[in-house]
């Protein structure tokens, strides 16, 4: 049973300070808090160097201070403005379908609306969906099915819909 007192001064202390999460382990039971959401454009901390992809692809060059914070998205290296790269907001597992023996949320090539589920991240046993941030075009996917991801990691890149 978690102390809920317990729990609202951790909650209160990260608030409070500088710090960004609190994980506390007691017993039996892991508690962590994060100012930031796991997944959406909220300000994190700077990502640590990702894992090189099985399939290397560029990465997000030129990115500005805020666009490293954000964690999520961010464009592509200056001459491919037509891309727009999704990246990891967390350390965790990468899935294209919502089960084994289920159809990939999304191949490449595929159109995808803004708020599509896109992967499952898998992390600390609890399923987070991906979804887009564009409306667009996947054409890549970098990843492989159940490979472990790094926070900041290159998942995918779509080109987004040319505004008229």
């Amino acid at each position: 049973m978690i102390d809920m007192e317990l729990l609202r001064k951790l909650i209160r202390l990260v608030e409070e300070s500088g710090i960004d999460s609190l994980e506390v382990e007691r017993f039996a039971t892991r508690i962590r808090i994060r100012k930031s959401p796991l997944v959406g454009a909220g300000p994190v901390m700077a990502p640590a160097p990702p894992v090189a992809p099985a399939h290397p692809a560029p990465g997000p060059a030129g990115e500005t201070g805020a666009e490293a914070h954000a964690g999520i998205t961010a464009q592509a290296p200056a001459g491919d403005s037509t891309i727009h790269d999704i990246l990891s907001p967390m350390v965790g597992t990468f899935y294209r379908a919502p089960s084994p023996d289920a159809p990939a949320y999304v191949e490449v090539g595929d159109r995808v609306e803004e708020g599509q589920t896109l992967c499952i991240l898998e992390a600390m046993k609890l399923m987070n969906e991906l979804e887009a941030e564009v409306t667009g075009v996947v054409r890549e996917i970098v990843v492989e099915d159940a490979e472990p991801v790094e926070y900041g990691q290159l998942l995918f890149r779509v080109e987004p819909d040319v505004a008229a």
